[in-house]
């Protein structure tokens, strides 16, 4: 049986050489390696392309690379969770390359298995997608990615064997798995290192044939930045709570649900064994429970896509980040709630970007926007200024053409019956004239 080499971290890290391009796996801090990450901002290597879903957090991982200046390019997915990210991407300090997290996973999958790229229609017809190469296939436009490789990676599991056997522990997999197939050189963190054969061969997820280098660091709370813990209560305005309670009567028992951050995810909140729907979280998770009671965090329970601890119910499961949108693109997930920014009367959807603002990420968006069964939008009805946001068409970057099937506001709920944006329900205590005054797209009325 192969044996991998064990190493420390000054040794792993010096591995890497300038201008190379890292992968690092993650989502946020949780299965971060974020010692091997910061055992190279030690050494001070630069000129280098990082390519991760998201940098780390402000001094922490990626983070404490892009604050030494070693980072020449990042290519990611979301780096709004990093205040220095976005700073440094509209600056023009470091260049960017932002893809749907779905098209990032599938990306380094492609380039792990010797596929030179694949069509998608994620981010088709939206700002991602210029200067992509564009093809009708089954009467939709789908969008060019190629295949992406590194010349080393980063990744950490919870246990390994001297083989490089990999096995990672709840919501730690994410793009793990897929940056360990995806470069020349692949060094591993683990929390535990034990000889071949204490990890089943069904429990193994990563083979140990992907393996060339193994570390031993153990997890701190710490290195898991906002993560580690989890505050229990929350302040929620009642028509917050309004527009999550209609959403959850939109849902049927048996959905597979997705729920977005911000208003979307107080729909959880709502949901009782007996409703029997089954959340789905981007980052790899079926059968996502409440958030924990006792306060703890990612060391304890997997995280969600917002990156807060979560409890797991029975008969959940486990899978990384390019299966997690497998399930979306493939048309397994059943109803996607999320936020929105605009939504016009061509049922588009605008909610990943506003000119001039520090948002500098699309994450899942555009791949559940196009992905789900049924995507209904939670919103306020305009914003804290004022300004409209159903409106004839949007005038925000585009997540999404002719996908959106309800929008739900504190003020009303709004459908495309026969494709036309129609009125059909007033929430309480809301007349048909504070609608129409607040409401700049023409609609038609159902009620």
């Amino acid at each position: 049986m192969k044996e991998v080499s064990i190493i420390d971290l000054h040794t792993a890290a010096a591995m890497v050489k300038d201008g190379d391009t890292l992968l690092q796996g993650g989502f946020g801090m949780t299965g971060n390696p974020v010692h091997l990450m910061h055992a190279l901002a030690e050494i001070g290597t630069g000129n280098l392309t990082f390519i991760g879903n998201n940098t780390g957090e402000p001094g922490l991982g990626g983070g404490r690379l892009l604050r030494n200046g070693q980072l020449k390019k990042m290519i990611g997915s979301f780096f709004t969770s990093n205040p220095d990210a976005v700073k440094a991407a509209q600056s023009g300090a470091v260049d960017y390359e932002l893809l749907p997290q779905g098209t990032l996973a599938e990306a380094l999958r492609a380039g792990g298995a010797g596929i030179g790229g694949f069509y998608t229609p994620t981010s088709a017809g939206t700002l991602i997608a210029q200067g992509r190469e564009t093809k009708i296939i089954d009467g939709e436009e789908q969008v060019f990615i190629k295949g992406l490789r590194g010349n080393v990676a980063f990744i950490r599991a919870w246990r390994a064997d001297t083989a490089g056997n990999l096995q990672y522990r709840m919501t730690e997999n994410n793009f793990n798995k897929a940056m360990a197939t995806a470069a020349d050189l692949v060094i591993v963190e683990v929390e535990e290192i034990v000889p071949v054969g204490e990890i089943a061969p069904e429990h193994v997820h990563t083979p140990g044939c992907f393996v060339d280098y193994l570390v031993e660091a153990k997890i701190t709370l710490a290195d898991l930045g906002s993560s580690a813990s989890v505050s229990s209560s929350k302040k929620v305005d009642e028509s917050r709570m309004n527009m999550a309670k209609r959403a959850l009567a939109e849902l049927k028992k048996g959905d597979v649900v997705n729920l977005g951050i911000g208003i979307p995810t107080l729909v959880a909140d709502f949901i009782t064994p007996e409703h029997g729907i089954i959340l789905h979280t981007e980052n790899g998770m079926l059968g996502v429970g409440p958030v924990p009671t006792d306060g703890g965090g990612a060391m304890d329970y997997p995280v969600n896509a917002g990156k807060i601890p979560v409890t797991a119910l029975p008969g959940s499961s486990y899978f990384d980040s390019a299966d997690s949108f497998a399930m979306i693109r493939g048309k397994h997930i059943d109803v996607a709630i999320m936020g929105g920014l605009e939504v016009d009367e061509a049922a588009n959807l605008a909610n990943w970007a506003v000119p001039g603002k520090p948002l500098l990420g699309v994450g899942g968006a555009m791949d559940l926007a196009k992905g789900a069964k049924k995507l209904i939008i939670t919103m306020t009805h305009t914003n804290p200024d004022g300004s409209l946001k159903i409106v004839p068409d949007c005038v925000l970057p585009l997540t999404a053409s002719n996908v959106v099937d309800l929008v739900i506001t504190e003020l009303a709920v709004f459908g495309y019956p026969n494709g036309k944006l129609t009125l059909i329900e007033l929430m309480p205590n809301v007349t048909l004239k504070e609608v129409k005054v607040k409401t700049s797209a023409a609609f038609e009325i159902a009620l």
